[in-house]
């Protein structure tokens, strides 16, 4: 072992005991590590505050409870939000002797009423976190509620209770909750909140629960051409109301949009959904679950993209236009105005800040209740469907003639003698109906299942051996002089930095595939920072994936599952093996995986699921992102451990079907 380890070593354990053990009592922890729980400390995270509030009044409204809300925004930064819901229950906690139960949700992580599903059927608002949040996140929070005809309030600071709850009094014709709260500057600096940005919140929410009337106030001060200071939002249309406005004159390739809402079998939630396809113009789309914007997608989009692809296809058999059965989703999305609401009961999201849906029965829900719509919104109206058809068609032969010409400077790349490919690669064909895709995995023994398990015509390996070089820390000459990356940059023919150009890339799709531990973790991070800095475009082209192989087999009899991580062993346990005796076998890696196993699992296009890697919002600031590239894959190893602790309870793994 290196003696440059012990250099700054202390010379005893006193530096080490008891004492150095912090407990973190009350909301202190969010307070010390507010990216934990609101995903930072910058504009979007202030701004996250609000819609944590907002989701909880949104909750009373979609249980039927409260019809009306205002979102009030003040000089001072100044936020105050209310309802005319139920009011938050006031009477003793049993568990909390002589605190009332407002005090223990404001002051309490984890209390709330939305875990056992008896006070919400669905909810925004999940973990019990949001409102005790935004109270140790604010210098001064005050709450009142109208509850059995008497008015009660609370007052807080930074966390701290600075008193008991007061009764104000009978108050007949008043019920519900007002939040009212300034975001702590010890926290956020001079941030102020956006009046525009908040107007749009407001908005879209009453868009997404036809029942609820949204009521607008700001101070004249904080009006502008773009926000009035006062406005009343009502949608009986929902979502169709907020497509027809987000539409404008456009004209779209069938003069109705295809829209509606379904309720799910056995109380399950509902699903709502606006589209349309503008002919001259790009299209956007917006997802949310619970009236939480997910701007991610996640599974709900994933069951929206099957339901319009499998219809579309169904269609174009039965009206005879054959090439159809070639469509996939993203020749039906691309350029659409899409809007999908769902309701769904204990929903799971990829963080706190809920911007991805992850529940895997959300994807089977929305299919199912879509389809059948959209296969009458074709088959009803025949030059209708087959508007859309053609339309959804010239953008699939668009994409086949890329393909093609991306096939052609393959084959050419591979059969040039001035092109040498990588000894270890182990190409396809291309010579398949499905895309190309090139499988970067660790290890020859993950390799070698790999190339058994693959389909030879469109499915390429490339066994790379261990952790690569961290290029993020690397100099130009290191990285040129390293083979991995050499073997890396010829496997891919399209070149790097700034000569990488996207259309020479000789693969659809770039799939990583390690294993499910903290090893192929890193080495995946390795890859994926590679990516970024000598590749961006591949990356922005939406071509680089992760893939998702199990960490587990739960057998029961002759039934078997596969489970990616441990809860989703425990849903599996819970669900479909529940009450069975269960054998678990863990996968230390995926040479452990016989070929067939790691095709069902990991490499078949049907059965498989894929994370795909993209770049974030703020990518165009590209001082920004390398800033915190450089925070985590750059050689201070202090500027990594600060991040962790900040961000460490944020990540979780979701997927998608790709």
């Amino acid at each position: 072992m290196s003696d440059d380890l012990f250099e700054n070593a202390p010379t005893s354990s006193g530096d080490y005991d008891a004492s150095s053990i912090e407990v973190l009592e009350g909301l202190e922890p969010v307070r010390r590590r507010p990216g934990m729980y609101i995903g930072g400390t910058d504009d979007r995270a202030l701004h996250h505050l609000v819609a944590e509030v907002l989701d909880n009044s949104m909750d009373e409204a979609v249980a039927g409870h409260a019809t009306r809300i205002e979102v009030r925004l003040d000089e001072g930064n100044r936020i105050t939000i209310a309802d005319n819901g139920r009011g938050m229950p006031v009477d003793e906690h049993p568990k909390f002797p002589g605190k009332s139960t407002l005090e223990v949700i404001l002051s309490t992580l984890h209390s709330g009423g939305k875990f056992s599903g008896k006070a919400y059927a669905t909810s925004g608002g999940l973990h019990g976190v949001g409102v005790s949040v935004v109270n140790a996140l604010s210098s001064d929070t005050r709450v009142e509620v109208a509850r059995d005809k008497q008015l009660y309030a609370q007052s807080f600071s930074k966390g701290q209770t600075l008193g008991p709850l007061e009764q104000l009094g009978p108050t007949p014709n008043r019920r519900g909750t007002t939040v009212s709260f300034v975001p702590d500057t010890e926290i956020f600096g001079d941030r102020q909140f956006s009046p525009k940005r908040l107007f749009k919140l407001a908005r879209s929410k009453a868009y997404l629960f036809a029942g609820v009337e949204i009521r607008w106030k700001c101070a004249e001060s904080l009006a502008s051409e773009d926000v009035p200071s006062e406005a009343v939002f009502k949608f009986p249309g929902g979502l169709a109301d907020h497509l027809a406005e987000q539409l404008g004159g456009r004209e779209c390739v069938t003069a109705q949009p295809f829209a509606g809402s379904q309720d799910f079998p056995d109380e399950a939630g509902r699903v709502e959904w606006a589209i349309a396809w503008p002919l001259y113009s790009d299209g956007s789309t917006s997802w949310y679950c619970n009236t939480v914007p997910t701007p991610d997608g996640g599974t709900h989009e994933q069951g929206l993209r099957g339901a319009l692809t499998k219809a579309l296809r169904a269609f174009g058999e039965l009206t005879g236009a054959k090439k159809a059965k070639d469509l996939t989703a993203d020749d039906v999305m691309t350029g659409a105005e899409v809007m999908l609401s769902v309701f769904i009961r204990d929903p799971q999201f990829q963080s706190q800040t809920k911007d991805r849906l992850t529940s895997p029965e959300a994807a089977r829900l929305v299919e199912n209740a879509v389809r059948d719509h959209f296969d009458h919104f074709l088959a009803d109206n025949m030059d209708r469907g087959k508007a859309l058809l053609g339309q959804v068609m010239e953008r699939m032969d668009e994409r086949l003639r890329r393909k093609q010409e991306r096939e052609i400077k393959r084959k050419t790349a591979t059969n040039a003698k001035k092109l040498r490919l990588p000894g270890k690669l182990t190409d396809c064909s291309g010579e398949g109906d499905g895309e190309t895709e090139l499988f970067i995995v660790e290890g020859d023994s993950a390799g070698g299942s790999a190339k058994q398990a693959r389909n030879r015509k469109t499915q390429a390996i490339l066994p790379i051996r261990g952790k690569i070089l961290n290029v993020a820390s690397a100099t130009a000459d290191k990285i040129r002089a390293n083979s991995e990356i050499a073997d890396l940059t010829l496997a891919m023919g399209c070149g790097t930095r700034k000569d990488c150009d996207p259309e020479n890339l000789r693969y659809d799709r770039i799939i990583i595939m390690t294993d499910a531990d903290v090893d192929g973790a890193h080495i995946a991070t390795l890859l994926m920072t590679f990516f970024f800095q000598e590749m961006t475009e591949v990356v922005r082209n939406g071509h680089l994936y992760l893939a998702q192989p199990p960490l587990y087999r739960l057998t029961a009899g002759k039934e078997s599952r596969y489970a990616r991580d441990d809860a989703h062993r425990k849903e599996l346990e819970e669900t479909v093996f529940k009450g069975k005796k269960v054998e678990v076998g863990r996968f230390k890696g995926l040479g452990e995986m016989n070929p067939g196993q790691l095709r069902e699992t990991t490499m078949d296009p049907d059965t498989r699921s894929l994370i795909r890697i993209t770049l974030p919002p703020e990518f165009e600031d590209r001082a920004k992102v390398k800033d915190l590239v450089d925070q985590l894959m750059g050689r201070n190893p202090e500027h990594r451990f600060n991040f962790i602790q900040n961000n460490a309870g944020e990540f979780d793994r979701e997927m998608i079907d790709a």
